[in-house]
C-alpha cells in the first residue's frame, strides 16, 4: 500500500497492511523544535536546520528523511509553502539551539520574555524565560468591547487566530487563493502521503480566544441569546472562508481538519445538551458543506480531553475522525471506545500517552503501552497511530525510538 492508501483504508474502516502513522501531519501531532535535533542524532540522521513551523507551540518542521525512516503516512498541506529562505528569519530556541522562525512571526525581546505582536502593535503573546511555549496575553472581547460586525479584524488581535503557521500570510490578498491552489498541487504531485488540510472552524474555542475561557463559559451558561448571536457570526465567517478553501485545495487534500477542544481531564467542558444546542447544528452546517462540495474528503476534529459523552452528537453531526483520543482522561479507555464507537468513528491518536508514559516511562514501559493501545484500537481499521499530542521537549529520545520500534518502523 502507498502511504495515502494506508490512511484512506483506515479512514474507511478497512484494516490496512500495517498500522498507519502520523507525525507532524498537523499542529497537534508534531515534535518540539528543541528536541528535534536530538532525535535526528539518535536516529543517525545528519544535522539539518531547525525551522519552527508553529511559533506558538514551538514545533519543528520534520524533514523528509525522518518521515521516510519512520514510515510516516501523512503530511500537512503547509509543507507545500514557505520553501524559500526569504520566508525565514534566524532566532534562538530557549535552550540555545539556533533555529529559524517564519518571518511574519519573529519574536521580539522584551525584558525577561519574548513577545509577539498583533498588526496593531499590541502584545498578544509572551514566552517568559525558562518557558517553552507562547501564551496568550490579550483577549479582544474581555473588557466588553464586543463588535461582531468586525469579527475578522478582532481575530487579528488574538494569539491563536493571528499567529499563523505556513502558509500564513503567503496566501493572503487578491491572488492568495491561486497561490494556495498552486502550492497544494505541487505538494500533491511530489508526495504519496495523505495530505491534511488545516482549516480550523473553531466554535467554542473561538469564544475562549476572544472573550477568555472563564468569561465565555459563563456567557454560555448565563446568556444563551448573546452566545447564539456570537456563534452565528462565527459560523457565517467560517462558511465564507470554507468555500474558497475547498475551491482551492479540496481536490488536492485527503483530510480536512477542524478544531474545538471540548474536553477536560475529567470529562467534557460542556454537557451533551449544551453541545446539542450551541455547537452541533453549526458543526453539522460546516461539515455538510464539506461533504456537499468535496464528497471524498474525510472530516477530522482535533478535540482534546475527555469527550466520550459528546461522541454520539459529533457522529450525528457528520464527523469522520477524532483526534487526539486522549486516553488518559475519564471515559476515554481505548477498549470501550472501540467497542462502542468503532464502527462509526475513526480514532486518530491514542497510540501513546503523552502525559505520563512517553515522557516519564522507561523504553520497556513505552513499548508495552504502545502494544496494548494498538491491540485495542487497530482491529478492523478505523485507527491511525499518533502519540496523543505533540512530543514535548523533555521526552527521552530512547522512548520515542521505543515507540516507533514497537510499531515496526525501526
Amino acid at each position: 500500500m502507498t502511504h495515502r492508501n494506508r490512511i484512506l483504508a483506515a479512514l474507511n474502516h478497512r484494516e490496512p497492511d500495517r498500522v498507519p502513522v502520523d507525525l507532524s501531519g498537523h499542529r497537534s501531532s508534531g515534535i518540539a523544535a528543541m528536541l528535534y535535533p536530538k532525535l535526528r542524532s539518535a536516529l543517525g540522521l545528519p544535522e539539518a536546520p531547525v525551522r519552527v513551523y508553529d511559533p506558538v507551540q514551538q514545533l519543528a518542521i520534520v524533514h523528509e528523511d525522518m518521515l521516510d525512516l519512520l514510515g510516516i503516512d501523512t503530511i500537512e498541506l503547509g509543507r507545500g509553502f514557505a520553501l524559500e529562505d526569504a520566508h525565514w528569519a534566524d532566532w534562538t530556541l530557549p535552550d540555545g539551539t539556533p533555529c529559524q522562525m517564519p518571518i511574519w512571526a519573529l519574536p521580539e525581546r522584551d525584558g525577561c520574555r519574548w513577545i509577539l505582536r498583533s498588526p496593531s502593535g499590541r502584545v498578544i503573546a509572551q514566552m517568559p524565560d525558562d518557558v517553552w511555549y507562547f501564551e496568550q496575553t490579550y483577549w479582544p472581547f474581555a473588557e466588553g468591547d464586543e463588535d461582531l460586525e468586525h469579527l475578522p479584524e478582532f481575530m487579528g488581535e488574538s494569539m491563536w487566530t493571528h499567529i499563523a503557521s505556513p502558509p500564513g500570510p503567503l496566501v493572503a490578498g487578491l491572488e492568495g487563493q491561486q497561490r494556495l491552489r498552486e502550492g497544494a498541487k505541487v505538494l500533491r504531485g511530489k508526495t504519496d502521503r495523505a495530505i491534511i488540510g488545516l482549516f480550523g472552524g473553531n466554535l467554542l474555542e473561538m469564544g475562549t480566544f476572544l472573550y477568555r475561557n472563564d468569561l465565555f463559559l459563563m456567557m454560555l451558561a448565563a446568556e444563551p441569546e448573546r452566545t447564539h448571536r456570537f456563534l452565528d457570526a462565527v459560523v457565517e465567517m467560517h462558511l465564507a472562508n470554507l468555500d474558497p478553501f475547498l475551491d482551492a485545495v479540496g481536490d488536492q487534500i485527503d483530510i480536512i481538519l477542524f478544531g474545538d477542544d471540548l474536553g477536560m481531564q475529567q470529562g467534557p467542558q460542556i454537557s451533551p445538551a449544551m453541545y446539542d444546542e450551541f455547537f452541533k447544528p453549526r458543526h453539522r452546517l460546516m461539515w455538510t458543506r464539506v461533504k456537499n462540495k468535496c464528497p471524498h474528503l474525510k472530516i477530522m476534529l482535533h478535540c482534546c480531553g475527555g469527550v466520550r459523552e459528546l461522541l454520539p452528537g459529533l457522529i450525528d453531526a457528520g464527523l469522520d475522525a477524532i483526534n487526539p483520543v486522549q486516553t488518559s482522561c475519564r471515559g476515554m479507555e481505548p477498549q470501550s471506545l472501540k467497542r462502542e464507537f468503532g464502527s462509526d468513528m475513526v480514532f486518530w491518536g491514542g497510540g501513546c500517552d503523552t502525559q505520563q508514559v512517553l515522557p516519564l516511562g522507561t523504553p520497556a514501559e513505552v513499548a508495552d503501552h504502545v502494544r496494548a493501545q494498538v491491540e485495542a484500537l487497530s482491529p478492523g481499521g478505523g485507527f491511525v497511530f499518533q502519540q496523543v499530542h505533540n512530543i514535548v521537549a523533555n521526552v527521552p529520545t530512547e522512548n520515542i525510538m521505543a515507540m516507533y520500534r514497537t510499531l515496526g518502523r525501526l
